[in-house]
């Protein structure tokens, strides 16, 4: 005997099933972009970083030495012209129309995954002055 609350089993139809495979294709799709775009900037971070420490490096030089260093790894110390992720590249150079007595930028290049990845910020600079910038896109968005 059947009491009145009892359930009646029955399957799942084909069209649930697409249903709940589409809505799952949609919020994966979401998840993949967004977490990308933070790995992006993760990578981002490292280059302000080591670009920072650059900076404060030069400093240090330039009381020792009364001029700015023109090597990242033999006069700096660091283990080498790339960022501890090897995600950019990083080239001492003058200021324009200086020289390394007065002025220096430090600038971190793009390369492999990252470069194809962002788009936005390719290169970052920061110079004797603490300024910092960015190529192509806007020293705001590539410094934050």
């Amino acid at each position: 005997m059947r009491s009145k609350f009892q359930l009646q089993m029955r399957g799942v139809t084909l069209v649930e099933l697409l249903t709940v495979v589409a809505v799952l294709a949609i919020l994966s799709t979401i998840a993949v972009s967004s977490y990308r775009s933070h790995v992006v900037r993760a990578n981002r971070t490292d280059a302000t970083a080591t670009l920072l420490r650059i900076q404060v490096a030069q400093e240090k030089y330039f009381l020792q030495n009364n001029v700015y260093a023109d090597d990242v790894t033999t006069k700096l110390g660091f283990a080498s012209d790339t960022t501890p992720q090897g995600m950019y590249k990083v080239t001492l150079s003058a200021a324009s129309g200086s020289d390394f007595a007065t002025s220096y930028v430090a600038t971190a290049t793009a390369l492999a995954t990252q470069r194809s990845s962002d788009s936005q910020c390719q290169m970052l600079t920061i110079d004797d002055k603490g300024q910092k910038g960015s190529s192509p896109g806007s020293s705001s968005t590539c410094w934050r």
